[in-house]
């Protein structure tokens, strides 16, 4: 009797334990494909599809050749997500090109709704991720060599070298997002209210003022 009962409650610990996975993951696809409709007015949490489709929805030649990098920051990202590559709708894969000038920074920012891993093509990036408890957890790295950004936190990227550097990056999303922190708090339409922003970084609002008048209203 005791055998049973223990079988029992292991039994229903497995299925809770199953129940929770399936609810809190992405759901399994229920057909091959699915093109992004972009011109569906239906609103989903991703796209409609396409009634048909063609090779040339799953194709980009975007990533080719480097991006131009004569910017403030020296530095191009070319995204390859869902906007792009139609098909990559529902497969929760997406890629970009980020090429960097001599002394080019990616700057600070986060990716929402995706981890990130980047492969250095040329050159070496000195790259960084901040966990919730501020640590920063740097890294240099060079041509062929590997770097992952976990999901949502604050990371950047920066060519310290005298010599372009380009990497491939990937992301566990269809539109990974990306939110830029000194554009987002600084750039913002409307603005973000100059005595809140001086306040949290502890300088004057002619100093706020400033910093929005050279990321206003972008950075190129």
């Amino acid at each position: 009797m005791a055998v049973a009962r223990k079988f029992f409650v292991v039994a229903i610990l497995v299925l809770i334990a199953t129940f929770s996975n399936s609810v809190s993951a992405d759901p399994d696809l229920l057909q091959d494909v699915c093109v992004a409709d972009f011109n569906n007015a239906v609103k989903m949490n991703g796209f409609a599809c396409l009634p048909s489709f063609t090779a040339s929805n799953f194709f980009f030649a975007g990533l080719a050749k480097p991006g131009v990098t004569d910017n403030l920051l020296g530095v191009n990202v070319s995204a390859a997500n869902v906007m792009q590559i139609p098909g990559l709708n529902t497969l929760g894969v997406s890629m970009a090109r980020i090429d960097f000038a001599p002394s080019g920074l990616n700057p600070p920012h986060t990716h929402p709704r995706a981890t990130e891993i980047i492969f250095v093509l040329y050159g070496q990036l000195d790259v960084a991720f901040i966990t919730t408890d501020n640590v920063l957890v740097p890294m240099t790295v060079k041509q062929g060599e590997i770097f992952t950004f976990p999901k949502g936190l604050v990371h950047f990227q920066k060519n310290n070298g005298k010599v372009p550097a380009a990497a491939i990056a990937a992301f566990g999303s269809q539109n990974p997002g990306v939110q830029a922190i000194a554009a987002s708090l600084f750039a913002a339409t409307p603005p973000v209210a100059d005595n809140v922003l001086a306040q949290a970084f502890q300088i004057s609002d002619q100093e706020v003022d400033e910093i929005k008048a050279k990321l206003a209203p972008k950075w190129a």
